[in-house]
């Protein structure tokens, strides 16, 4: 997927959602979403369970693509591209737009080949030193370098949880992503992984936009500056975090918020 070069004309609309709708079969999941996601942003994305909240995010990289009932219909743009255009390789968006998952899910491969894999099948690096500085500098920017400079050829799944979860956000950023999705990350983790994860998601959202799908209004109101509230397939209010939680503008967001629905 090429990137768009900016100009001083642009705004700084990263992601532009059109009355997008998702189907799985004959369920109705997603029903018309309009949504621009700000760059260097993170945006939680809140709602009670089945709401939709993870099935939208999974449009934004074309992770739907791979369940054979579902069927997504409207626009989605990264850069004013449409990513769903014939022309747009799953495969590059992907590398675009990174993605980590709810489980932590390391390859059983070595810590290195981890971080190196991404890289690797996408051609980013000409020679080994080149692939050394790409390894050592996403580890760095997950937070977990110190912790396994000295065991890179050791297996990622000997981990802990909370390790585990910071190698695959080094994974998920290894290819340069300008977007960086993030399915419930910290569900799994204990408090103290939690807050490093959280801790993590504060420095990278100054390079990427991240877009975070989670349960914990807490975790919202702690790392997002965007807040998009889900509720039966639908996008029903979404505003500044500080908005979103002391000033609701819909009535169900505010039953939401206060625990009457949920």
């Amino acid at each position: 997927m090429r990137k768009i070069e900016r100009d001083a004309n642009m705004t700084d609309t990263k992601i532009t959602a059109r009355g997008v709708n998702v189907y799985y079969g004959d369920t109705h999941a997603i029903k018309d979403v309009n949504i621009e996601i700000t760059d260097k942003t993170v945006t939680a994305f809140i709602g009670p369970s089945g709401c939709g909240k993870s099935t939208f995010l999974r449009c934004l990289n074309r992770m739907n693509d791979t369940i054979d009932i579902c069927r997504v219909t409207g626009e989605i743009r990264i850069d004013d591209q449409d990513i769903n255009h014939k022309s747009v390789d799953p495969v590059q968006l992907r590398a675009q737009v990174g993605m980590v998952f709810q489980k932590p899910n390391p390859f059983p491969k070595s810590i290195y080949d981890n971080i190196a894999y991404g890289p690797r099948i996408h051609g980013l690096a000409k020679s080994k030193v080149e692939l050394d500085e790409i390894v050592e500098k996403s580890l760095r920017r997950g937070a977990i370098w110190d912790e396994v400079k000295d065991r890179l050829d050791e297996p990622g799944t000997g981990l802990s949880g909370g390790q585990q979860q910071r190698l695959c956000i080094a994974r998920a950023i290894a290819t340069e992503p300008e977007v960086l999705l993030m399915d419930e990350p910290c569900s799994a983790l204990d408090p103290i992984a939690t807050a490093q994860v959280e801790e993590l998601i504060d420095e990278l959202h100054r390079d990427y936009s991240v877009v975070i799908v989670t349960h914990s209004m807490q975790q919202a109101a702690r790392v997002s500056q965007k807040t998009a509230f889900f509720h039966l397939g639908n996008l029903v209010e979404f505003n500044d975090t500080s908005e979103i939680f002391t000033n609701p503008t819909d009535t169900r967001t505010e039953s939401y918020i206060t625990g009457r629905i949920g």
